[in-house]
């Protein structure tokens, strides 16, 4: 054995060694001790079966990342190069003390060989390729460095990370060209292409070496790619919160751990407080414990599974590209959120990890940890990323501009690769502002005192809530009054407040009530007896008001027997169909676009054409029925929280003469209208208004007509529409329910009603 083999043997051992050893340490101390710092949450590993088929879907599939094709490609490649090249790492391991040592058994298997040298030149490439997408994207090449999705991510693990893929996977096809080129001058029959298919060609690079020169290189590229591998992992286990490397390994649990077993994003129902790995029991609340956390007012009140969330996440910012905050300028990034709480987890977990009497001893800048606030004033700057955390800068670690910013239209969830549950988390901070600090928006006061004394947003009285019923041609049939139960007609009319009350929603609700009934669709309404669902307050923070409002209407709808509810908004079908049975309240609930795409499927409504020289009711009525296009514009908690894409598309479809336009940003990458997360009842004092966003991008289709499925969307895209007509953008496009393009459309057969005669003018007297 040579003295360059001794050196190689003992300077790669002795590395290997420390860097297991660091690596073991970080994962018992930075990551299961900080992690179970985390409050229970004992609900992430039943139905193990589903979850490993979930797993193995994501990882093998690559089915979160393949919104971004190109990217997902690479990914994968360099992905599982990771672990199938991990043979070459013992491998190489060999050849320090014999250049020509192969595996045992497998070593001159073909299979084998073509597979390590497939996934070594494809990892090359993939490497190459993330590495090109990366500098192209990167924030120093945009006019607008923040509309880069990696700014604010930490460039140089991205770079170490990159440059350490491409390293190993350069020493492995270069140590599969030395073997094939010893093997060669040696005699050795593997020297051919059925044992080194791809890099056979490339054998003639070192044709001119003597074997003892072959054999010694083999060696120092063997010690070169294990002094990559092991510098690497040392520096990895000295920075735990490295997101980009160790993603790779907590990915795995992360996406094993989901909300859902079978896979689906954790958006839909949000999920309850929890205490001590159980839902708060409101009934009983004068029980609970007066220390017990409600919401996360700390970093430790986060679950074990937040805490993972944060260190998982590999800053890629495909969530920043997609959230509507960030997108209109507003300090709130779903990346760097996440960022900071790591950060801030891992850098106070050591002083939650001593015991009372070590903490002294601890250094200053752990010890101020505690006194740091994780949501308050940090004077961030409004076009940079979140102030870095610093003990001795902020007072607090979040900006509470950053936790009220956010609309909860769950793009960051849907776009993000390891199954981070953001709005999950934000939320959880906005109970503890809302029922701890009581710190909240000024605007949402009176939300709360309406919603609590009237039962509605908007403030209005009970008996108002049938006043869209007026007029009607028809009998809106009132549960207690026309029937006694709702088991008597086919379907339980939910109208909502905004139905209700707002003028514009209203609109909707005759739509969709003259549909049923020219459909001989049987329906009641609860009319004074229906409340909000408490979807506004929910994800305001106020759980108590969510509940009392929610309890309230599971208790109505029960003792009417509800079992099958349309709704128009949806917010309120989301609440009623995902939340209540969170309280025991459990219905089938359906979107109207639904219930009037199965209609006209089943022909009992048929929309029709209209003839070009016959005047009908409708274009009197409703100037919905002179849309030659459209664009829709997918509700976020219809769209991503409830993945209704199909039926209001296919409804437009149905209307003979339409032509739908779909913007740039739609299906599970719609832009939010910016009214959801309480959004809705407070001012946008920051960046520009995310419902101007989204009406530019909806006017710049050149659509008639802005067709919605929820309220809330018309009243923000409406709004969007008369700020820009004012500005001078065209006058003929309005914002409608895709109701009522339907109601126009089925309509447009009967005639107009015959107008009575104008009375003869009074003759003027004379001067």
């Amino acid at each position: 054995m040579s003295a360059l083999q001794v050196v190689a043997i003992v300077v790669c051992l002795a590395v290997t060694l420390v860097a297991v050893a660091l690596f073991t340490r970080t994962v018992r101390r930075s990551f299961l001790a900080t992690f179970r710092l985390g409050q229970p949450d004992p609900n992430r590993t039943n139905d193990k079966g589903a979850r490993t088929v979930t797993l193995l879907r994501e990882f093998l599939g690559h089915t979160r990342m393949s919104r971004l094709p190109v990217v997902a490609v690479a990914h994968w490649f360099t992905m599982i190069s990771f672990g199938v090249l991990f043979f070459t790492l013992v491998n190489a391991f060999g050849q320090l003390g014999k250049p020509e040592w192969t595996l045992p058994v497998i070593g001159h298997f073909p299979p084998y060989e073509w597979v390590t040298e497939f996934f070594a030149w494809t990892g090359l490439v993939g490497i190459l390729t993330l590495m090109g997408i990366r500098q192209y994207h990167h924030p120093r090449g945009q006019a607008r460095p923040r509309r880069s999705r990696f700014f604010g991510s930490t460039f140089w693990q991205a770079y170490y990370v990159e440059l350490t893929i491409l390293g190993v996977t350069i020493c492995i096809l270069t140590l599969r060209v030395l073997e094939f080129a010893l093997a060669k001058a040696t005699g050795d029959d593997h020297a051919s292409a059925l044992h080194f298919p791809l890099t056979s060609w490339l054998g003639g690079a070192f044709g001119g070496l003597s074997v003892d020169a072959l054999k010694n290189t083999i060696v120092v590229v063997a010690a070169v790619k294990i002094l990559i591998s092991f510098a690497w992992m040392i520096t990895i286990a000295l920075t735990p919160t490295m997101g980009v490397a160790w993603h790779r390994f907590l990915a795995f649990f992360n996406i094993f751990l989901k909300r859902h077993a079978d896979g689906r994003t954790s958006l839909g129902a949000l999920q309850p407080i929890m205490v001590d790995g159980g839902p708060i029991d409101f009934e009983n609340i004068e029980d609970l414990d007066e220390d017990a956390p409600l919401g996360v007012g700390k970093v430790e009140d986060f679950t074990w599974k937040g805490l993972l969330d944060f260190t998982t996440c590999t800053e890629c910012g495909r969530c920043q590209s997609q959230c509507p905050a960030w997108n209109t300028d507003k300090p709130l990034s779903p990346k760097l959120l996440m960022m900071t709480l790591r950060d801030h987890a891992h850098a106070k977990a050591p002083y939650l990890l001593a015991a009372e009497a070590d903490r002294d001893s601890l250094p200053e800048k752990t010890k101020s940890l505690a006194g740091v606030s994780l949501i308050g004033q940090t004077g961030y700057a409004a076009d940079a990323p979140l102030t870095a955390y610093d003990p001795h800068g902020p007072d607090a670690v979040i900006d509470e501009d950053v936790l009220w910013s956010c609309t909860t239209c769950g793009a960051c969830v849907e776009q993000c690769p390891v199954d981070i549950e953001h709005v999950d988390h934000i939320v959880d901070m906005r109970r503890y502002q809302n029922l701890v600090e009581s710190a909240f928006p000024n605007e949402l006061n009176g939300l709360f005192k309406n919603l609590e004394n009237k039962g509605n947003p908007w403030g209005m009285g009970a008996r108002a809530r049938l006043d869209w019923a007026k007029d009607l041609p028809f009998e809106v049939k009132i549960l207690g009054q026309d029937v006694e139960s709702a088991s008597e007609v086919d379907y339980l009319f939910w109208v909502g407040c905004a139905g209700a009350y707002e003028d514009r929603a209203k609109k909707t609700t005759r739509a969709v009530a003259e549909l049923l009934d020219l459909a001989g669709v049987s329906f009641a309404v609860l009319g004074d007896g229906e409340t909000c669902t408490g979807d506004s307050a929910r994800r305001a923070g106020n759980e108590f008001l969510f509940q009392m409002l929610a309890q309230q209407n599971v208790e109505v709808l029960t003792e009417a027997g509800a079992t099958k509810i349309v709704v128009t908004c949806a917010h309120c079908f989301n609440t009623i169909k995902n939340e209540y049975p969170q309280i025991g309240g459990s219905f089938e609930v359906v979107h109207h676009t639904q219930l009037l795409n199965r209609l006209v499927r089943d022909k009992a409504l048929v929309p029709v054409a209209r003839p070009a020289d016959t005047p009908t009711r409708s274009t009197a009525r409703d100037a919905a029925s002179t849309a030659g296009s459209v664009t829709y514009h997918d509700p976020c908690y219809l769209g991503r929280h409830n993945h209704v894409y199909t039926p209001p598309r296919e409804l437009i479809g149905s209307l003979p003469g339409v032509e739908l336009r779909e913007m740039p940003r739609h299906g599970e990458k719609s832009f939010c209208c910016g009214a959801g997360g309480a959004r809705m009842w407070m001012e946008e004092k920051l960046g520009t208004r995310i419902n101007l966003n989204r009406t530019d991008e909806a006017l710049a289709t050149g659509a008639d007509r802005i067709a919605v499925g929820c309220p809330f969307c018309r009243v923000m895209l409406s709004d969007g529409l008369t700020a820009r007509q004012a500005e001078g953008a065209r006058e003929d496009v309005e914002v409608v329910d895709i109701a009522q393009m339907l109601l126009a459309a089925v309509r447009r057969n009967q005639p107009e009603p015959e107008l009575a005669a104008e009375p003869a003018p009074e003759p003027t007297p004379a001067a």
